[in-house]
């Protein structure tokens, strides 16, 4: 992904070499640690967020931290020689570097794309066919889909390892090494299709007819109304009236998050689309000039929008799921404690409160009345000790019940 197939040094003519300008050596340094810096933090907390987090831990969130790997392999592997690249103008990690780096890079492109396939399909399978995702929608069968991913890409990368190598160019006034192929850029057009072909046509041609199903079937079958209407009728229903608007405020809840997840794979599916079409494009194009089309800005155009791609995925979670944005706001410790209370001094006031609101009133409200109830300060113990003969008896009979 780096110079070998940007760059065009298969035609390229030696002569005098000139380095790059400082403009264009600290716009791409800059932007290229802005960029992956965040990327590799935002895809850490993702991965800890749902390895730490029991409620986080689904069937989608496992192939979202398949993509977080993917995406870190891709910010480091491609990332770091892009800077030693700007800054020193040549390939500075030797031969071993070449054959690891490049094997890692299309390891990283490969494993995302693939996970997002996977979880593309998850998400058909739940919408589409809820009845077969009690039992293939699964966390044990998601983990085993995610260990055949990486296999198969592990095992379908090997081959650059026997197909890159370094290569060394004298200029009038340098020598330089890069990190090149070993034959001539035309006899490498069946790998370029390939994977130009598995890894980025065929997902999304996938993700545009599972989409396509799943907005419809969530067109035809529209959310129930307001959930925080059916509390209503524990004033005014029965008892089964309110036990059935209560299996449907949960079916609408269930719905509406579904909705939600949909909503954001959705985009992150789109954005892979589009922050990928530049390099792919070019790549393709390449594959037909007698010589390469090389423009530096419009190279590092490309790299930042492949790096953007696997960055932007946390901040995608981040503002498009609640849960997400929970674990994440816990994990970097930003939540206020809650103060402690006693536990006697709440079990005693958990009944008063049951008590006082179970004749027609919502279970609803329990928490919140909770959360209202002041702690046992001395000011409200002196006040206790106030109370009347009659009060006082009536609080015992309470309590003893309790």
């Amino acid at each position: 992904m780096e110079n070998v197939t940007l760059l065009g040094n298969d035609n390229q003519t030696l002569g005098i070499w000139t380095d790059q300008s400082i403009e264009y050596k600290v716009v791409s340094v800059m932007l290229v640690i802005i960029i992956c810096g965040a990327g590799i933090v935002g895809n850490v907390m993702v991965i800890l967020v749902v390895l730490t987090t029991k409620h986080m831990r689904t069937p989608t969130n496992c192939y979202l931290v398949s993509l977080a790997v993917a995406d870190l392999i891709v910010l480091t592997a491609a990332g770091l020689p892009n800077i030693t690249e700007s800054l020193f103008g040549g390939w500075v990690y030797g031969y071993g570097g070449c054959l690891s780096i490049t094997y890692l890079q299309y390891l990283g492109i490969n494993a995302s794309s693939c996970s997002i396939t996977a979880f593309t399909v998850e998400r058909y399978i739940a919408i589409c066919h809820p009845i077969k995702a009690q039992f293939l929608c699964t966390l044990s069968r998601a983990k085993k889909i995610i260990v055949l991913v990486w296999g198969f890409t592990t095992l379908y990368c090997v081959m650059w390892f026997c197909l890159s190598d370094i290569e060394t160019k004298m200029y009038d006034n340098i020598t330089l090494t890069f990190c090149a192929y070993k034959v001539s850029r035309s006899l490498y057009k069946p790998i370029y299709f390939a994977d130009f072909t598995l890894f980025y046509v065929i997902p999304l041609l996938l993700a545009s007819v599972l989409y396509g199903l799943i907005a419809r079937i969530l067109i035809l079958n529209p959310l129930p109304s307001d959930p925080k209407e059916k509390t209503q009728t524990w004033k005014k229903g029965s008892r089964a009236e309110s036990k059935k608007n209560s299996k449907n405020s949960s079916f609408g809840s269930t719905m509406a998050s579904r909705r939600q997840v949909t909503k954001m794979l959705a985009v992150v599916v789109i954005l892979f689309a589009l922050l990928w079409m530049p390099y792919r494009t070019l790549v393709v194009v390449n594959s037909f000039l007698n010589e390469s089309y090389s423009d530096t800005w419009f190279l590092l155009f490309c790299r930042l929008c492949i790096y953007l791609n696997s960055a932007i995925n946390p901040v995608i979670y981040n503002a498009m799921s609640q849960k997400f944005r929970a674990a994440f706001r816990k994990l970097c410790h930003c939540r206020p404690q809650s103060s402690k209370k006693p536990a006697t001094y709440s079990v005693a006031l958990t009944y008063s409160v049951i008590k006082e609101t179970s004749n027609g009133q919502s279970p609803d409200h329990y928490p919140t009345e909770m959360e209202e109830i002041p702690g046992p300060t001395t000011e409200f113990l002196s006040g206790r000790e106030r109370l009347s003969y009659k009060e006082s008896s009536m609080s015992e009979s309470t309590l003893s019940t309790a």
